[in-house]
């Protein structure tokens, strides 16, 4: 018999892509996730997962399966959630969020829904949040978005490019375009929850750089506060730029991002109209939060 378990283990290995992420996750041993996928592929019969070295991936029945997984786990929270008094609703909204969200934009955010909901952020990144949503585990994520997502599930907040950002004593500060062979010779910052960390690692390596790094961390705001301190040059979303620091373009990089709220299936609809009354006032204002980190405005 499918258990609860199997499908919890099964949707944290399949949005994590891999065992030691799932348990560290489900706070469990990695054995125990383990023997529990390799029950559930026996139960179903069929493999759901292709393992290797780097990482896991779902075969097809595990993908066909996917979508069954996260209606049953779906319906256990609503019968978690049935009969329970309403206080015990708190927070009325979880929220989840990537870690390349500017401070200020978050809080602004934050600030204007919490006049509406009881919120609750939850972190984690693109992958992470968008298999929360699905399981009903978060409502709402600020997150990336594709080209093809738009309208009232995906709503756009912000639209930006990845730039080079550095001390304002820089020797290029000033300047709005800046080409990867002239920054050869300086020290960076290696910002590790990076959404386009890998692409924008093979850009500097086919352009001939291979720099030294001061930091390599996870944690934005320090990773950004060294730049404005003068340890090193760094690449970043626009928004990330903090004051003290200067921003350009970098020849021939390119990537751009594109930051929005998407709801889930769990999202109140009657609370529809007070979301999009939210974002058109964090929308209006993105110039003035633009210039509070030190960002130009676009």
């Amino acid at each position: 018999m499918i258990k609860r378990a199997h499908i919890r283990h099964f949707l944290a290995v399949a949005d994590s892509g891999s065992f030691k992420q799932a348990s560290a996750r489900l706070h469990v041993t990695q054995p125990t996730v383990s023997t529990s996928i390799a029950e559930l592929e026996r139960l179903v019969g069929s493999p759901l997962f292709v393992r290797d070295r780097r990482h896991v991936r779902l075969t097809e029945p595990g993908g066909a399966f996917l979508p069954i997984a996260r209606d049953l786990e779906a319906g256990f929270r609503r019968a978690d959630q049935f009969g329970r008094p309403m206080q015990e609703q708190w927070p009325d909204l979880k929220l989840g969020v990537i870690p390349s969200v500017s401070g200020p934009l978050l809080e602004r955010l934050a600030r204007e829904l919490a006049g509406d909901f009881g919120i609750e952020l939850v972190e984690g990144d693109d992958r992470d949040l968008r298999g929360q949503l699905g399981s009903g585990k978060i409502q709402l994520a600020l997150t990336l978005l594709g080209e093809d997502e738009q309208g009232p599930c995906a709503r756009t907040l912000l639209e930006e490019p990845y730039v080079l950002v550095m001390p304002e004593t820089h020797r290029f500060a000033g300047a709005s375009l800046v080409a990867p062979q002239d920054i050869a010779g300086d020290i960076m910052i290696a910002r590790r929850s990076c959404e386009v960390l890998q692409q924008t690692s093979r850009f500097f390596t086919d352009a001939g750089v291979r720099p030294r790094f001061a930091l390599r961390s996870e944690n934005e705001d320090r990773c950004m506060r060294m730049v404005a301190a003068g340890l090193g040059v760094t690449v970043a979303p626009l928004s990330l730029a903090p004051a003290g620091t200067a921003t350009a373009e970098i020849a021939g990089y390119g990537l751009s991002r594109r930051l929005g709220l998407i709801r889930g299936a769990e999202f109140p609809a009657e609370a529809e109209e007070r979301l999009a009354a939210t974002l058109e006032i964090v929308s209006a204002s993105l110039p003035s939060l633009a210039r509070q980190s030190g960002a130009a405005p676009s």
